[in-house]
């Protein structure tokens, strides 16, 4: 199940649960969307990947007896900040934005 993180790991605002404009990738990595495509131009800075949009957990369960709502299972409350500088950012980039996340 997702940790569902609770900022941008770049800018450190805030993404709550319900954020649409949250991004994941496939190591669960989050950026808001302004990040993902004006400073890592959509390449992972930690696996190379692409980003993908977080999908949204429910805030209860919508069947009996299962407990799949975020009431049962709450997001992150850790704060998660990436450990690349910028130069470390802008290098691979550069290296991968051209090519497709599925070609990486």
């Amino acid at each position: 199940m997702l940790e569902i993180r609770r900022n941008c790991e770049w800018c450190d605002r805030d993404l709550p649960p319900d954020a649409v404009d949250a991004r994941i990738c496939s190591y669960e990595c989050t950026y808001c969307a302004s990040c993902v495509e004006n400073v890592l131009h959509n390449v992972c800075p930690t696996c190379g990947g692409g980003f993908v949009p977080r999908p949204i957990r429910p805030r209860t369960s919508s069947k009996h007896g299962v407990n799949t709502g975020l009431d049962k299972h709450p997001a992150s409350t850790e704060r998660v900040h990436s450990r690349w500088s910028r130069d470390d950012v802008n290098e691979i980039s550069q290296r991968l934005r051209a090519v497709p996340p599925g070609l990486r």
